[in-house]
């Protein structure tokens, strides 16, 4: 009962049009997807990974949201709307994390090992956010909408654009050259 008491106590504390648990619980797809990823991730770190594909593409149909088995996701992150999230299978999205609708934490397709995003604790994706490659979104960060990110965002930042470049740090305008 952990995991879904922090979820459900995550949405709550992140959309304020919750009325109750259970309607969480019943129509939350960002919810749903990360519970099932659960058990997708379970089957890949057994190295059954055709069955964690398998698993977690029907859940993707399902929900809208492609997690693949292999991205590594702590409680208490919240994935509010869902439709069009990636997260692609070197990803590792830290408790507290914020996301919206479609966004990808994807890789550039030029990597290998560690080729997709890592977001740190507490931070803030907003919808049709972009962030390629191994980087990091550091604590607290706040990524604007429709930002594309392909470069380290540092703790407590907010970054807009495309490209996208820091604009504060801890509350205070960045100036750029």
């Amino acid at each position: 009962m952990g995991w879904w008491k922090e979820a459900i106590d995550a949405a709550k504390r992140n959309d304020p049009a919750i009325k109750s648990s259970v309607e969480v619980v019943l129509t939350y797809p960002g919810i749903h997807a990360l519970f099932f990823h659960k058990l997708s991730h379970f089957f890949y770190r057994q190295n059954l990974f055709l069955l964690a594909r398998i698993h977690s593409q029907f859940w993707r149909f399902l929900t809208g949201i492609e997690i693949h088995p292999g991205a590594k996701i702590a409680s208490g992150v919240f994935i509010d709307h869902g439709a069009g999230v990636v997260i692609g299978e070197t990803a590792e999205v830290e408790e507290g994390v914020v996301m919206f609708h479609g966004v990808t934490l994807g890789g550039t397709g030029k990597d290998t090992g560690k080729r997709h995003p890592t977001v740190r604790k507490g931070a803030f994706v907003s919808a049709n956010a972009q962030i390629l490659g191994p980087i990091e979104i550091g604590a607290g960060a706040k990524i604007g909408a429709g930002a594309v990110v392909l470069a380290n965002v540092p703790d407590q930042a907010t970054a807009v654009g495309v490209p996208a470049k820091v604009v504060k740090i801890n509350g205070k305008k960045v100036q750029h050259d």
